[in-house]
Formats: structure tokens, sequence, C-alpha cells
């Protein structure tokens, strides 16, 4: 992200935007602007906001993201940080010190190698800052924490420390889980990875994703874990009787979803 170049994005990406913007959706759903040099990129996290209820537009440079933050009224700012970049601090500190963009959480995405910069971005006022890649998960939840907007998932209830979705329910502060009436006891990775699906009910997750959201960030996990400890927690939800199951997904993940009838 030198910003001095300003990549062409696909059409469908800025047609994609002018659609949200004549149809009235950028107004009731959170915006926020991605500056990236690299359009694939940029389409992808477009892709895993919109399915979160997020509206995205993207700035290829320097210029044009301090452009649109004075001209347009975003909600967040997400930037990709490159191996050769040094402009991410500099758009972040120019945020920071304007008034009407200055109270704008902003994240910073750091290239494998860039490690370095995290010292300049946390000089410049950066929110947040992962070392890509990072488990979508983690982002999107990141931006609703820092825009304390409820988590998604139509049929989840979450109130106050309780989540609930059909017969099953979790009391998170007393870390305790009960199926149909019964307690469940589950350990505490199996409790994490319960709590990350329960948080979003039908949302397909994958492997990576359950590892970034349940398991500590320095401890190294592969995929068969991941297939251990959910076929674990099937056997209790199943010993409890519930009317909620995990489902996998082929080539893709796990969802929690309630049985018919």
């Amino acid at each position: 992200m030198s910003g001095l170049e300003e990549p062409r994005w696909p059409a469908h990406a800025a047609d994609s935007v002018e659609a949200n913007l004549v149809l009235g959706v950028a107004l009731m759903k959170p915006r926020v602007l991605i500056c990236s040099q690299d359009a694939e990129f940029y389409l992808f996290l477009s892709h895993i906001l919109e399915v979160d209820g997020f509206v995205s537009e993207p700035a290829g440079g320097a210029k044009e993201a301090l452009a649109m933050a004075d001209d347009r009224d975003f909600q967040a700012v997400v930037l990709d940080c490159g191996s050769t970049s040094l402009t991410g601090s500099a758009i972040c500190a120019r945020l920071k010190r304007e008034p009407r963009t200055g109270g704008l959480p902003i994240i910073a995405l750091i290239a494998p190698g860039a490690e370095n910069q995290h010292l300049d971005l946390l000089k410049a006022g950066i929110d947040e800052s992962f070392v890509r890649p990072v488990a979508p998960a983690k982002l999107l939840d990141c931006l609703r924490t820092r825009l304390a907007l409820p988590k998604p998932g139509s049929n989840a209830i979450e109130n106050d420390s309780w989540l609930s979705y059909g017969s099953l329910e979790m009391k998170l502060d007393a870390h305790r889980v009960c199926g149909n009436g019964h307690d469940i006891h589950l350990g505490p990775i199996e409790f994490n990875v319960l709590r990350h699906l329960l948080e979003a009910p039908g949302t397909v997750f994958s492997r990576d994703e359950l590892i970034g959201g349940a398991w500590p960030a320095n401890i190294h996990v592969g995929v068969r874990t991941v297939d251990v400890h959910i076929s674990r927690l099937r056997k209790a939800l199943e010993t409890a009787s519930t009317d909620i199951v995990i489902r996998t997904v082929r080539s893709a993940g796990y969802s929690l979803e309630k049985l018919d009838g």
C-alpha cells in the first residue's frame, strides 16, 4: 500500500457499492472503508463484511482513502498494510488527528513478515491490528465490539451473560451449559467452541475460524484436533437429548442447527 499508485478495481466492486447506495442499504448498515491495493483481497474482505451485515467501500491508496474519509460517513476503517508499506501508520495518524474522523475505529491487517509495523501503528493511534491471515470471525468480532453492535444470528438470544438457542442455554460468567433442562459438562475448549457456534447459529465456521475463536493465540492446533472436540461436543448434546445438532459441511466446516419438528 504505497499510496502512490491507484489500482484499477473490478467493475462489479464499484457497481455493488453504487447499488447499495441506490437501494439505501448503505444508510442502514455500518459502512467500512477498506484501504488496500490488492483488489482480490478487497473483494474477499467485502464479501465477509457483507454477509455479516456491513457495507464496504474500497480505497486504493492514501490520497483516495483520506479524501473518502473526509467526504463520506464511515463507521470504521480497515487498513491492508503490505510488507513494504509505511503509509498505513500515516493514514491512521491523519485520520486520528481530524475531528471528523478522530473517533473512527481503525483496524490494521499486517502482512506476514511486516510485524515491525506494529510500533508505528501504535504510535499513530491504531485501535487494533492483526497479522494476516486472520480468522474472519475475529475481524468481525473486533468490528462489532468497537462499534457496540449486537452479534449476528437471528435465532440466538444474548441477554447479559446468557446465550440461548432452542433448548440449549449457556451462562457465560458461570461457565455453565444446560440442554433440555440438563446440565452439560464441558471442558474449556468445548465450551469455547460451543460459544463460538452459539453466537451465530446456522453460520458455517471453518476449522481455522473455530481455532481462532476457541484456542489461545500462542498454541498451534491442527484441524484434526478441532474434529475431536466437535465429536465430544456432539456426544454431550446427544446425551442431554437437546434439539440442537452440529452439522458438518463438507470442505467448509461446522454449523449449529436446530432439529426439525
